[in-house]
């Protein structure tokens, strides 16, 4: 008796017979970005009951954007944006989430996404693999005001959760204020009114005790 085809292949076959190589490509993405669920960010939920995943991270960042598109420092294009934070950490699927604040882990951190981009992104058909990478090559290089909002969104929003969880990650890695600012300090490009915010937030929270001075 012939063994059976794995789920996947059935899938792809299925696609492949109905519509062609293109839809049977585009399924074989959103497959394997299913292993994003399975990325754990240092970052722990509000309620403090897990660590969010980096699926979690992203559907939450493209939502604020939605909502915070007005504190943009310039005007932008919600779409572009709200598209850029829903592929902009794919790569962590072969990459893994990297600590911004382990200086050794950010060392390689670069050609390791860029190793993830190539891959994941030419599961695609060529041409939709060529606007999925130029969105994610933009968000990276932060030249654009959408990308620099997006990176805005994207930076306060491990921020909030810190503060919410009593600076829990901060103090788990002895994070002091200075690396906090060093690291985020291109929110204000993209977002004055997110930075003045940040900033009055590590204020509270260096006195609190839930981050180092």
């Amino acid at each position: 008796m012939d063994r059976p085809e794995p789920p996947l292949a059935d899938l792809i076959s299925a696609a492949r017979d109905a519509a062609g190589d293109r839809l049977a490509r585009q399924l074989a993405l959103l497959v394997e970005v299913d292993r994003l669920k399975g990325v754990l960010r240092r970052t722990l939920l509000v309620d403090r009951s897990r660590r969010e995943n980096s699926a979690e991270h992203s559907w939450h960042i493209a939502l604020a954007a939605v909502l915070l598109a007005e504190h943009a420092a310039e005007r932008v294009d919600v779409a572009r944006v709200v598209n850029m934070l829903l592929v902009h950490d794919l790569v962590e699927i072969d990459a893994g989430d990297t600590y911004v604040y382990d200086a050794e882990a950010t060392l390689d951190k670069a050609a390791r996404e860029e190793r993830a981009a190539e891959r994941l992104f030419g599961l695609l058909p060529s041409d939709q693999a060529a606007e999925v990478r130029a969105l994610w090559d933009e968000f990276e290089r932060r030249d654009t005001p959408e990308a620099r909002f997006a990176a805005a969104v994207d930076r306060m929003q491990p921020i909030v959760h810190n503060v919410l969880t009593d600076g829990h990650t901060w103090r788990q890695h002895g994070v002091a204020r200075a690396q906090v600012e060093a690291v985020n300090r291109h929110i204000a490009d993209g977002a004055p009114a997110l930075w003045e915010t940040v900033r009055r937030l590590l204020d509270r929270a260096v006195e609190k005790g839930h981050l180092g001075r």
